[in-house]
């Protein structure tokens, strides 16, 4: 057969219009010029070229991204492991390049032979994302529970070093406060509120990688007294190794961690190898932090006036000796502003971090390093630092059907900081007192008059915490749909933590030598292991898909803390020796071991995409409870309804691109209350006989102690709107929890005060939530997204029997908040003689705590949330995080001395009484002599006037980001960041910092730093 071809190059044009003339001689005058173009272009083949290039999101490659021409759907391919790809086209089409979540992009080829994209992240196609609920993965759109998530983006851009700041301000229902600003502290979260009477009964359940952490307190009250709370391990997990954190909230989502989810459960997962080339990432980040706030104090003049008016209100002609601020000891023209002096400096804060990682499509590697050092803002050489490895290993067989999961991590972390926070004497010292160095430069003790501040520099609090964990995850698909699978996790943590107070620190004018010394050290170890074997078995018949699982838990941790103390050395060079200690003591030691094991499951249906119901169930066994309820069953069911899905809504409601109802009720435990409670145990009595010590009852038997149990639920609406650029979520929940974990009062007669029991008493916990997204602007360039939320609480106790009558009735009241305080109520101050009055409840002419202390006020935010926004510009993001809160705190009046003694005062209290008539507001000044005004001061910090607003909106986090042009890098990519941390606060609060709940411990710092960020 002969083949004819019509092009032969352009001579062939003229033939072919010939043909068509001769055909059609009646139109061939008005033939069209633009027709004339298009057929011109049909017939004529363009030039084709070959396009290569490489896709990223603007760090990491993008493997899978469809490549395609516009207009023709046979040409087309995928991008490869490393983003790169490979495209015949005509140089004038246009190639579109879309991946799910991301935003299309399509680009004209115009002659060019490379083309490079980035793409974005399309906000739109969020519901489309798998998220970890624990023991199963769910698209973001089916779920059924209340899950809340952050993403390494969103932690990258914070210049912090716990994991909880990361969460600060971002989550729905998740209520995260800084408890100090000292390098290595710690916070405090509740996740939709307290459950547990218990201050230390309501931490959710943290899981690193499929590993149950720990996170109760390592610290030692004897070692840690530098910090509001004792050392937490939390520390040691380091933001830079994390993917991904979500928390889970209500019963759908907590249920299938049964005894151990009451309080929700935080799931934390570190980052993994990709598939692609093998890329190094190193960065470096330099920067400083300072207090955010100081508290506005009394000058010298204003405190030498009120001194010699307090002694003159005493009738006092003649100062005392040791008045050394007043009687001329000590320089009265002199003014040191203490907290900028102690308080005052820059804190050095440097981290550098690497990273390789890569591998091919069945094996895929990640090895992160990581070393922070930061510095504080006292006086002396402290530091604290922390260096980590991390390790991820990725295997899948060629079949795909075996498929093995290894992380790991290693955290050392060295913590020397001094044996007491500075702000408490900041606060008090007096401003005239002496300069804190003599001519010589050595500490100035001002011939024993002044107890230098700066004493605590040859004091040291040295912490050092070695930390393992790892976690192994193996499965193999036996057939389609049916996987088994095992997890093996093991933790070891080893904290050494030592209270160094040499004789060095006191004042040399007492004559003491090392003989005087003395140390502290806490030996904390803690190690556990678990085993979860796993069934997964999915299929779908018809138009329903069902996904069960099955799997148990078996894990034992085992603890041990010794906590000793040494007094007298023959040398301060022995100090931390305690063999050389002239009396040695155990102050504490404890050695536990805590056993588990659970039976769980998941049954999930899923009927024509749009109706969906989720069911999980948990058995389980622990030996903290007694014989009698040493085992406990707890589940839940959730239900959601994707009514956007349905025809008649697509019809008619074009506006709305998604739209759905959940619910969900279950029921979860609580075994927060550490091992043996249970048991009768017995202590030394400290007394020996015949050189034997003794031992003495400390704890009755009780094989009823069982769980708390809190029974949760939540209905949600889910919207969406325009495509999804607005997606609103809103939620209301109700949790209740009973069976309260405490001691029970007993009679004298029984020789105990209490026996630890389940009390019939109940606590609610109710709100609602709001989370709502918006993606502003969105173009090739240029995209604006908004995230915000809001939560309003309400905490509530409802139940507690005979409260009255029990050592709980001056903590809690019947339908009042748990996190109260029962205070005098101030009614003003007395004109004639300038003392405060308090109203007498009872009317029997008394103030006392039990009858008149009985206006209750709550410490509970009534609402909180987080504005944050990221708008990004070509190769700029910028990134901003604003937090509010609205609350009640304690005012700078809180704890202060009695105005007039030997202490500086808030600068408030200068307005106050001193004549028959004045209103004050402040009572009249008194050096501790008058005892009627010593008393007022004192029912005054324990009344409502010393509680105020102290609502807030702050400025939590600010990133500036800069990609530089490939174009100038050429083989690498550099980007140049700028982040602050606590940035600006906008309060009426009157005292130091309103997020601040302890009072002399020095507030969170403003932290601005700058990094470095280098991949090839």
């Amino acid at each position: 057969m002969n083949i004819f071809s019509f092009y032969k190059g352009w001579p062939a044009i003229p033939l072919l219009l010939g043909i068509c003339l001769c055909d059609f001689p009646a139109h061939a005058a008005t033939i069209n010029p633009s027709a004339f173009a298009t057929v011109t272009k049909k017939i004529i083949p363009q030039q084709q070229v070959q396009v290569s290039g490489t896709i990223t999101d603007g760090t990491n490659p993008l493997a899978g991204v469809t490549i395609s021409v516009k207009g023709k759907a046979t040409a087309g391919t995928i991008s490869d492991f490393n983003g790169n790809y490979r495209l015949t086209a005509s140089a004038d089409d246009i190639v579109v390049f879309s991946f799910m979540g991301f935003v299309t992009v399509t680009e004209p080829i115009d002659g060019r032979k490379i083309l490079n994209v980035q793409l974005q992240e399309d906000a739109t196609q969020l519901q489309e994302v798998h998220i970890n609920a624990g023991y199963y993965s769910v698209k973001e759109k089916e779920r059924t529970g209340s899950i809340a998530r952050i993403t390494a983006k969103d932690i990258e851009t914070q210049p912090v070093t716990n994991v909880l700041a990361t969460m600060q301000g971002r989550m729905a229902g998740v209520n995260i406060t800084q408890t100090t600003g000292m390098p290595g502290g710690g916070f405090d979260i509740q996740i939709r509120g307290q459950n547990s009477l218990r201050f230390d009964g309501n931490s959710p359940m943290y899981i690193v990688d499929g590993v149950p952490y720990a996170s109760e307190p390592i610290g030692s009250l004897f070692t840690s007294g530098h910090l509001p709370r004792r050392t937490s391990p939390l520390n040691s997990i380091n933001p830079g190794d994390i993917e991904s954190i979500e928390v889970l909230k209500d019963a759908d989502a907590t249920a299938i961690y049964g005894s151990r989810g009451a309080n929700g459960v935080v799931l934390i997962s570190t980052k993994r190898g990709k598939a692609g080339k093998t890329k190094f990432t190193g960065s470096v980040s330099s920067g400083s932090g300072h207090v955010t706030r100081f508290m506005k104090l009394m000058n010298t003049e204003e405190y030498l006036a009120m001194r010699r008016e307090a002694y003159a209100n005493d009738g006092v002609t003649d100062y005392p000796a040791n008045a050394y601020d007043i009687n001329g000891t000590w320089d009265q023209n002199r003014y040191t502003n203490w907290q900028k002096e102690l308080l005052g400096g820059n804190s050095s804060i440097n981290t550098m971090q690497t990273s390789l990682s890569g591998g091919s499509k069945q094996t895929q590697f990640v090895l992160n390093g990581t070393y922070n050092k930061e510095t504080t803002v006292f006086p002396g050489d402290y530091k604290y630092e922390k260096g980590n490895v991390h390790l991820n290993l990725n295997h899948e067989s060629e079949d795909q059907r075996f498929r093995i999961n290894f992380t790991t991590g290693y955290v050392v972390q060295n913590n020397t900081m001094p044996t007491a926070d500075f702000m408490g004497t900041a606060l008090s010292l007096a401003p005239n007192a002496p300069s804190l160095y003599d001519v010589l430069g050595n500490l100035n003790w001002e011939n024993g008059t002044f107890e230098n501040p700066l004493q605590l520099l040859a004091t040291d609090f040295k912490g050092r915490t070695n930390d393992l964990i790892a976690n192994s995850l193996l499965s193999y698909i036996l057939f389609k749909g049916f996987e088994l699978k095992s997890s093996f996790g093991y933790s070891d943590l080893r904290y050494k933590e030592l209270n160094l107070l040499p004789s060095t620190m006191y004042n040399p004018a007492y004559g003491l030598d090392s003989s005087s010394s003395l140390v502290f050290e806490n030996n904390t170890s803690r190690n556990s292991w678990i085993i979860e074997p796993q069934a997964n078995y999915q299929l779908t018949a018809g138009q329903v898909k069902i996904d069960l699982l099955a799997g148990s838990t078996f894990q034992q941790q085992m603890s041990n803390q010794v906590v000793h103390m040494g007094y007298g050395f023959s040398s301060n060079g022995l100090i931390e020796n305690p063999a050389s200690a002239s009396l040695f003591s155990i102050m504490n030691s404890d050695a536990t071991m805590y056993k588990y094991q659970a039976f769980f499951g998941r049954a999930n249906f899923n009927w024509k995409g749009r109706y969906i119901i989720n069911m999980t169930g948990r058995r389980d066994g622990s030996s903290r409870f007694g014989i009698a309820n040493r085992f406990a069953s707890f589940g839940a069911v959730g239900a959601s309804w994707l009514f956007g899905d349905e025809p008649i809504i697509k019809k008619h409601a074009e506006f709305l691109s998604f739209g759905k109802l959940r619910a969900s009720y279950g029921t979860t435990g609580n075994d927060q209350i550490g091992d043996y409670q249970y048991l009768d145990t017995y202590s030394t009595s400290g007394s020996n006989y015949e050189g034997i010590s003794g031992l003495q009852p400390t704890r009755l038997f009780n094989k009823d102690f069982g769980w708390e149990t809190n029974r949760k639920l939540e209905v949600a609406l889910e919207t969406g709107f325009l495509k999804d650029r607005i997606f609103l979520t809103a939620a209301w929940y109700r949790n209740r929890s009973s069976s309260q974990l405490l001691g029970v009062p007993l009679p004298g007669t029984t020789g105990f005060n209490s026996i630890q029991a389940n009390l019939d008493a109940e606590v609610q916990n109710s709100g609602y939530e709001l989370t709502l997204r918006t993606l502003n602007l969105q173009g090739d360039k240029l995209s604006w997204t908004t995230n915000f939320n809001f939560t309003s609480a309400r905490n509530k106790l409802l139940s507690f029997p005979d409260l009255k009558g029990s050592s709980y009735q001056s903590q809690f009241v019947i339908g009042q908040p748990l996190n109260i305080v029962k205070v005098f109520h101030y009614i003003g101050l007395d004109p004639q003689t300038g003392t405060y009055q308090f109203e007498d409840l009872n009317g029997d002419g008394l103030l006392s705590a039990n009858d008149d202390r009985g206006f209750v006020k709550e410490l509970n935010p009534k609402f909180y949330g987080g504005l944050q926004n990221q708008l990004k510009y070509g190769a700029v993001q910028l990134d901003f995080l604003f937090q509010f809160v609205k609350q009640e705190n304690y005012t700078e009046a809180f704890g202060t001395l009695l105005p007039g003694t030997m202490s500086n005062q808030p600068a408030s209290f200068v307005s106050h009484w001193q004549n028959q008539g004045d209103r004050g507001p402040n009572q009249l000044y008194s050096t501790g002599i008058n005892p009627t005004a010593q008393r007022a001061n004192t029912l005054y910090s324990q009344s409502d006037a010393v509680i105020a607003d102290a609502s807030y909106i702050r400025l939590k986090n600010i990133s500036l980001t800069y990609d530089l042009p490939k174009q100038w890098t050429k083989s690498f990519s550099c980007k140049l960041s700028v982040q602050g941390q606590n940035v600006l606060v906008l309060t009426s609060y009157k005292g130091g910092d309103p997020e601040f709940k302890t009072a002399g411990f020095m507030p969170p710092l403003r932290v601005y730093t700058s990094t470095l960020q280098i991949t090839f």
